[in-house]
């Protein structure tokens, strides 16, 4: 199984999401934007094209003219009807392939927090066995809108746009696939640190099973496509 990384700065990688692929033997490629990189001419040589977070905004072409390029590489790949996940940045870049408006939310959200699934989310299969309202980690000013067509599956009380599906393509506003690690890089002297990873320590136990029950869920629907 062969899937493709799309990765925005050196920061936001595939954390526990690459941790679990490579665990189940998949074949990571990941192109690094930020460095100059490349993307593949087919997205179709791949089973599944993942697009992560970064701190730049979707319209912001003239300075980080990779997205310009990305955005036509994940249009190609949704309407292949190629399985295309994005978190955070990535899922706005979905949204905006897709022709959907990004735009600045109402506030920023930055930490921990909740997200609520909706009816269409509660019966996706991307967060089958997963409860109707989990933890998630926040950094965000920007929101996606729903693709004409795509249907709302979660939501904040602060966004109300936290996740969407279109087509075979599904956009998460938060971030599941953050381990210590990268919160301490995250964070690294901000005044809210020290919360923010006491936090993910009482959360750690839940987090891990939130997320590999949702990468197990990608994975199945990897494999019904073949």
């Amino acid at each position: 199984m062969q899937i493709l990384a799309l990765v925005h700065v050196a920061s936001e990688g595939t954390g526990t999401l690459g941790a679990f692929l490579d665990s189940v033997g998949a074949d990571i490629k990941t192109v690094r934007l930020y460095d100059g990189e490349p993307l593949p001419d087919d997205p179709q040589a791949f089973h599944a094209v993942v697009s992560m977070g970064g701190p730049m905004n979707v319209y912001e072409e003239a300075k980080y003219p990779f997205l310009k390029a990305e955005t036509e590489f994940l249009r190609k790949a949704v309407n292949k009807d190629l399985p295309v996940l994005g978190i955070c940045l990535g899922s706005q870049m979905i949204a905006k392939a897709c022709g959907a408006r990004v735009e600045l939310a109402a506030a920023k959200e930055v930490g921990w927090g909740v997200v609520k699934l909706t009816e269409e989310g509660r019966k996706d299969p991307l967060f089958s066995g997963l409860p109707e309202r989990f933890h998630v980690l926040q950094w965000h000013e920007d929101m996606f809108h729903v693709p004409e067509g795509g249907h709302l599956l979660a939501s904040s009380e602060i966004c109300p746009y936290q996740a969407f599906r279109y087509r075979n393509a599904v956009g998460l506003q938060f971030h599941l696939e953050v381990d210590a690690e990268i919160l301490e890089e995250w964070f690294s002297g901000k005044p809210e640190a020290g919360d923010i990873l006491r936090r993910y320590r009482e959360l750690a136990k839940d987090l891990a099973y939130w997320s590999e029950t949702m990468y197990r869920n990608l994975l199945g629907q990897l494999a019904r496509k073949g």
